[in-house]
């Protein structure tokens, strides 16, 4: 999903601690799967999948399917992740088709109450996430609950389903809203059937 530094990866996977993630890092490195370099200039590294971790992808994909398929109807409440979410909605979105330089994009969570505001900010290729109003203009505002953007992202539901039946509310200029999938894409696993619906 193109993370490469710790905290992205550590984001990406909430449920790992963090020695255990850098133990995994350094089996990794050691094996092979994955190269790792040093930022120039600081002291933290980048991980990067090298060419015999590439060849594992589909394998993973495959494995990803088999969740998406019959894992996924077991997911409850506390399983949908506001963090990992936004990372995930973070790498979905393609600069290139936004209108102009920056981006701002509000979320605006109603069924938490830490954070429940969250924007992504894009200036050119770059995207940040951010917990606090960065006091810029917002393009586009997205109020909804965790669980209904998730369920978006995954395929299980749409944006103009999720707004007729009144758990999401999208407010913005309207060259970004009319078809938010052509700049914020859905996951890759959007097209495969939960097992209850076989």
């Amino acid at each position: 999903m193109g993370g490469s530094r710790f905290s992205e990866l550590q984001r990406g996977l909430s449920q790992i601690s963090p020695t255990l993630l850098s133990k995994r890092l350094e089996s990794l490195t050691q094996s092979g799967l994955v190269l790792k370099k040093r930022i120039p200039g600081q002291k933290s590294f980048e991980y990067f999948p090298t060419k015999s971790c590439l060849e594992l992808l589909p394998i993973i994909r495959t494995l990803g399917d088999w969740g998406m398929r019959w894992a996924r109807s077991n997911l409850t409440e506390k399983d949908y992740d506001v963090e990992l979410l936004m990372v995930y909605l973070k790498r979905s979105i393609d600069p290139g088709k936004l209108v102009g330089k920056e981006n701002v994009i509000r979320f605006k969570f109603t069924d938490i109450k830490k954070y429940p505001n969250w924007w992504l900010v894009v200036m050119g290729e770059e995207i940040d996430i951010c917990i606090k109003d960065p006091g810029k203009d917002i393009d586009v505002y997205f109020t909804t609950s965790v669980k209904t953007m998730a369920d978006i992202w995954i395929g299980d539901n749409n944006y103009r389903k999720a707004q007729r039946q009144g758990i999401l509310k999208i407010v913005g200029n309207t060259a970004l809203t009319q078809n938010i999938t052509s700049w914020m894409s859905n996951s890759i696993f959007k097209d495969i059937p939960s097992a209850k619906e076989i």
